[in-house]
């Protein structure tokens, strides 16, 4: 990095202009030419960054430069030290989590996004920023076949959140404020709100940020047997206790592909219970939801008519770069009235005779950015066929891992594939206890992340250790997920031959 010129004349400074158009047009080029070889040649860096912590500190100044430097010089910092300490999440060589996919579409809509950097809190502050958001969101909800009660052309409405966890702390607090304006707000430590032990561990800190007592957040056990899904009769049970103890029922949340094994919760027989116990039911489909717009997964939605609110996030599987999180409410008031706010210089006419959507009033923050454009540009650019298409050829590529998996007497998928994700284990001897099962592939999973020719995670559900390979990067083909089982295999024989595994663990 350039040296620091101390010198605090500010006669010697040029005329500031940050934003001068044509400078912008010259780097702006640069930019997107350093973009498009990164992704040309992401397979050439280790999928896993190498450094150690800290290590950029040691290679940055303590302070800020006094004066400007260089687009030049800045860029070479990139390539000598952001690149290398990069985790490369693009990579078609990346299993390790559900992707954040991308797309030319929407990169080219966040760049209008950034150009036009509307702070769209009101429809009075950006009217095309709001209405196209309701717009797409409608789409969205169509190629789902949402029930026209979550769809601003029938009774309810959409919102785009940043993440999962901001859409679950919204319908919260709605489902918290309706419940309390009832019982009364000192009953508040009388609240419990219901999940699995596989929901997302951002639900539980939602609820706390909700103001849920602790000691009020369930987890229900889940098992093996159900695939480790949500069970509407060990729900019931504890639920019934609950109301039986004096506590109320507030918000079920279920799942459609849980983060560990992508398991997917009875959402008809869980709604039944909600209508029940007069319980808020929010879906999340952050992942599993957006596989929802082929018609072979639909079913995983049949029963959201049950719903109250539903999320899914198509950074994980639509193109659509982070952050989008899609959030449908079926009372769109009950959410406004727990989240408006109404300060004396957002006042206007169109606002006040209530004729108009003021997305402050349905989201914990006031500003917000032109998230829409993205995926109005993703949908128009491929349409609904094509989007389609991408998820079923991830889907086919787990597939295809998964049958070297089960064709291989040294491994075992442990639980259904239901998407893109399976999990597995490498198990040489049926006979080995558990406890040396993990260990074996803790082994393994150390053995290939330390090539840095692929990145695969790990998970514990049901107290047993698996390993993820999770399928959908969009750079992703067929020959990375045969080169990814080479190496696993390879891997493993070269464990097999290792005298650590004769040692104790």
């Amino acid at each position: 990095m350039g040296s620091h010129n101390s010198n605090n004349n500010p006669q010697i400074l040029p005329k500031f202009n940050p934003l001068d158009p044509e400078q912008f047009r010259t780097q702006a080029h640069q930019m997107v030419d350093f973009i498009a070889d990164y992704y040309k040649n992401i397979e050439t860096y280790p999928v896993l960054s190498q450094v150690e912590p800290g290590y950029l500190r040691t290679q940055l100044p303590q302070n800020a430069p006094n004066r400007p430097e260089s687009f030049e010089a800045i860029m070479k910092d990139v390539h000598n030290h952001i690149v290398p300490g990069m985790t490369h999440w693009l990579s078609p060589n990346f299993f390790a989590f559900f992707p954040a996919t991308v797309s030319s579409a929407a990169f080219l809509g966040e760049m209008l996004c950034n150009c036009f950097n509307s702070v769209g809190f009101n429809w009075l502050a950006s009217p095309a920023m709001t209405e196209l958001e309701m717009i797409v969101m409608d789409w969205l909800a169509n190629m789902l076949k949402l029930p026209k009660a979550f769809m601003f052309s029938g009774t309810g409405g959409g919102v785009l959140q940043s993440t999962t966890s901001e859409a679950i702390l919204c319908t919260l607090i709605a489902a918290r404020d309706r419940k309390l304006d009832n019982i009364g707000v000192d009953n508040i430590g009388k609240l419990v709100v219901y999940g699995s032990d596989q929901t997302h561990s951002t639900y539980t800190k939602a609820c706390k940020v909700a103001g849920i007592f602790p000691c009020n957040i369930r987890a229900v056990p889940t098992s093996i047997e159900s695939d480790f899904a949500l069970s509407p009769s060990v729900l019931h049970e504890i639920i019934e206790a609950d109301v039986a103890a004096g506590l109320v029922p507030l918000f079920l949340c279920a799942t459609i592909g849980t983060t560990s094994t992508t398991a997917v919760d009875p959402l008809s027989q869980l709604g039944q219970l909600a209508e029940e116990f007069n319980i808020w039911f929010h879906v999340d489909a952050a992942y599993g939801g957006s596989a929802c717009i082929c018609p072979e997964f639909r079913q995983y939605l049949d029963g959201i008519e049950r719903a109250n609110s539903l999320s899914l996030s198509p950074h994980k599987w639509l193109l659509s770069y982070l952050d989008c999180c899609c959030m449908w409410v079926r009372e769109p008031n009950v959410l406004v009235k727990a989240l408006s706010t109404n300060p004396e210089y957002l006042r206007n006419k169109r606002s006040e005779y209530d004729s108009v959507v003021d997305y402050k009033d349905w989201q914990i923050g006031t500003g917000r950015k032109f998230k829409s454009l993205r995926l109005w540009i993703v949908m128009r650019s491929y349409g609904v066929a094509n989007l389609q298409s991408h998820i079923r050829s991830d889907v086919r590529m787990a597939k295809m891992f998964e049958g070297f998996v089960r064709s291989d007497p040294m491994f075992d998928v442990v639980v259904p594939r239901h998407f893109s994700l399976v999990c597995f284990q490498f198990n040489p001897n049926k006979e080995h206890e558990p406890g040396y099962t993990e260990f074996l592939n803790k082994k393994l999973l150390d053995s290939v992340n330390s090539t840095g020719r692929i990145y695969m995670a790990h998970t514990i559900v049901g107290g047993i250790y698996m390993l993820r390979f999770a399928v959908g990067a969009t750079f992703t083909e067929d020959r990375h997920i045969i080169s990814a089982w080479k190496l696993i295999k390879e891997s493993a024989k070269a464990l097999l031959k290792k005298s650590v595994l004769t040692k104790k663990y």
